[in-house]
């Protein structure tokens, strides 16, 4: 693989680094065309580089405009949200941001649906009026920056001098070790590391005072930080418990992260074979949700809607819509209960518990549900 990237380091400015996960020419994952739009869709390379010199993972390149629908927010990344908010007070941070009580909250929003505010709100938060705030959370929202020291340096410069920065993030290590190469996708320009963004936060002048692991996407880590020579709690001990953790896993190794290269071509052709198979046996199949990881699984599989009739998604705005590539129909969720198919394929494993819960009809009329995380596994009936 080439090792070079079209566009330099994103956070230090290097040349030098490996391509790791070269997936081709490929339709922007965040483009929904009309379903009548005929296309062709256009395709751009999406490529993951990796830094040799900061370690930070990232897109090598990406020519697309983001136009991403916003996405309806699964039940498990808002149960996860009240349990960071739980744990992030608990741990007396949000005390002693504020002083003690009160306090301003500003939030970096993700195009991908959700939102903190409620849940701050609820400890006595107000939110902010655009100066720099005790509390700035940032939930999946960095890695949409293309300029990353410009996004970290905009979200420090929100935060008022003795407040806390919060950031969450899907860890890198988790991504890896699952095989989850369809995390990489166009608008997503960065795949942090733990070890690599806490030394991102250090350049700009902040420390990482607590580190929180929660099972979300199969790893999701919230970092909080604050400047140096603030007073007020520490955790140095899980800080440097999941550093090491993910040094160990060789998260900055790309021999070890290219190991995504192998994971996707496995995934792709488990798909296919899969979705052939029921379609010899007259199986009706759907798909659920329209997430941006389903769309490089779906062209790199070569799945349209001769295997894949239609995929729903909970998110009106993606209604009408279709796969860019592949041209697979997106569709209203009652449509899974109308249609009674002999599986869905569900394209976001963590909606798992929701989806059978919502629509149990599927599980009900004999048909089961099958998920993608990477390998493709059919879900025994509850």
């Amino acid at each position: 693989m080439d090792p070079r990237p079209t566009d330099p380091c994103r956070w230090c400015g290097a040349g030098d680094g490996t391509v790791v996960l070269d997936l081709g020419e490929q339709p922007a994952s965040d483009h929904f065309p009309a379903a009548d739009d005929p296309g062709p869709d256009p395709v751009h390379p999406l490529r993951m580089w990796l830094c040799g010199s900061c370690g930070l993972a990232q897109l090598a390149e990406d020519p697309t405009t983001p136009e991403e629908p916003r996405g309806a927010e699964p039940d498990a990344l808002v149960a996860q949200a009240r349990d960071a908010v739980a744990r992030v007070e608990a741990a007396g941070l949000l005390q002693a941001a504020t002083g003690g009580g009160g306090g301003t909250v500003t939030e970096f929003g993700s195009p991908h649906g959700g939102s903190w505010l409620d849940l701050l709100g609820a400890t006595g938060l107000t939110e902010g009026d655009g100066a720099p705030a005790d509390v700035v959370v940032d939930c999946f929202g960095l890695m949409h920056a293309p300029d990353q020291r410009a996004g970290l340096a905009e979200r420090a410069a929100a935060t008022a001098p003795g407040g806390v920065l919060l950031l969450q993030f899907h860890t890198l290590a988790a991504i890896v070790a699952d095989g989850g190469w369809n995390a990489l996708r166009h608008g997503h320009y960065a795949y942090y590391a733990t070890p690599v963004l806490a030394r991102m936060l250090e350049e700009i002048g902040f420390e990482v005072t607590h580190a929180f692991l929660f099972e979300l996407y199969g790893g999701t880590v919230l970092l909080a930080a604050r400047r140096h020579g603030v007073d007020g709690p520490r955790d140095p001990a899980a800080v440097q418990s999941l550093v090491e953790r993910e040094e160990a896993l060789g998260v900055t190794d790309p021999t070890v992260v290219a190991g995504l290269e192998e994971a996707a071509r496995r995934s792709a052709e488990e798909l296919r074979a899969h979705l052939e198979a029921s379609r010899e046996k007259r199986h009706d199949v759907l798909g659920y949700a329209a997430a941006s990881r389903a769309v490089p699984l779906l062209n790199r599989a070569g799945i349209g809607p001769d295997l894949l009739p239609a995929v729903a998604d909970g998110a009106p705005a993606k209604h009408g819509r279709r796969f860019p590539g592949v041209g697979i129909p997106i569709v209203a969720p009652d449509e899974v209960v109308s249609r009674h198919p002999d599986e869905v394929v569900l394209f976001v494993t963590d909606m798992l518990a929701e989806m059978r819960r919502r629509i149990p009809e599927v599980e009900a009329g004999g048909g089961h549900w099958v998920i993608v995380d990477p390998t493709v596994r059919s879900v025994a009936p509850a």
